[in-house]
């Protein structure tokens, strides 16, 4: 069985950063998100890159068979995995009470429990090869997000998550690293219905950037990696601030 780097969410954004960052530091890498002609374009920019092509797994992640036909796929081709990148997700912006309740009960299948399963679901064969797991939160972990309220409570989960299983893994030689990005302009403002204008310039980072600084983080055993010196201030001062005044201020000018 040959150890791969398994990226899911890897058609566009962070995932595809991620996805050339691992195959340009050697690992053989498999894609997989439910667009397939993205997804071949993306493995193919590696292997013209010089880099060996990555495999091409396409499937709906917020699909519950999802888990398992990807297990299917990657032991038939004989492979198992020594990195899991659990990277699919997405927001929605706006009301929780006015918002779509099915795009957000997926958002909660896609962004916890399938990074769940993700997680738990190859840890013998992570340990077998003394790999680990890189999971993509956000700086919105670490704060209620009044006008994105499940998308922050999702991504609250994962840090809390990844955390403790870094604990739980160490023992067996598995690392477990929770990487939180601020706004990254990526197709996931798009979708999230997020104006171009809606974060502060400042705590912006390109995709590359931040995949980097997520595989660095993670090879040297980190347990939470936050890309960029205002972000890092951000996540620390509203650990210090009243959690009503955290309210407040996440929730200014955003109605």
């Amino acid at each position: 069985m040959r150890p791969v780097a398994l990226i899911t969410g890897a058609s566009a954004g962070i995932g595809a950063a991620l996805a050339h960052t691992f195959a340009q530091n050697g690992h053989e890498v498999v894609l997989t998100a439910r667009r397939e002609p993205e997804l071949k374009a993306l493995a193919d920019a590696i292997s013209l890159g010089g880099h060996k092509r990555p495999h091409v797994i396409p499937i709906d992640l917020a699909a519950p068979d999802a888990p398992g036909r990807l297990d299917h796929e990657l032991s038939s081709r004989g492979m198992e995995l020594a990195y899991v990148v659990n990277n699919a997700g997405f927001g929605l912006l706006g009301l929780a009470a006015d918002l779509d309740r099915a795009q957000q009960l997926n958002m909660i299948d896609l962004n916890i429990r399938t990074l769940t399963d993700f997680s738990l679901r190859w840890v013998d064969s992570l340990a077998r090869n003394r790999g680990g797991i890189l999971n993509v939160a956000s700086i919105a972990a670490f704060m209620p997000g009044p006008h994105m309220a499940v998308y922050h409570a999702t991504k609250a989960y994962v840090l809390s998550f990844s955390e403790a299983l870094q604990i739980e893994l160490a023992p067996r030689g598995v690392r477990v690293t929770a990487l939180c990005p601020g706004p990254v302009p990526t197709e996931f403002m798009d979708r999230a219905g997020i104006p171009k204008d809606y974060f502060p310039r400042f705590l912006g980072r390109s995709a590359a950037r931040v995949a980097r600084d997520g595989y660095k983080g993670l090879m040297q055993g980190r347990r939470v990696v936050v890309p960029g010196a205002a972000n890092k201030i951000l996540t620390v001062v509203v650990r210090l601030l009243p959690r009503w005044l955290v309210l407040i201020l996440a929730g200014a000018g955003k109605a």
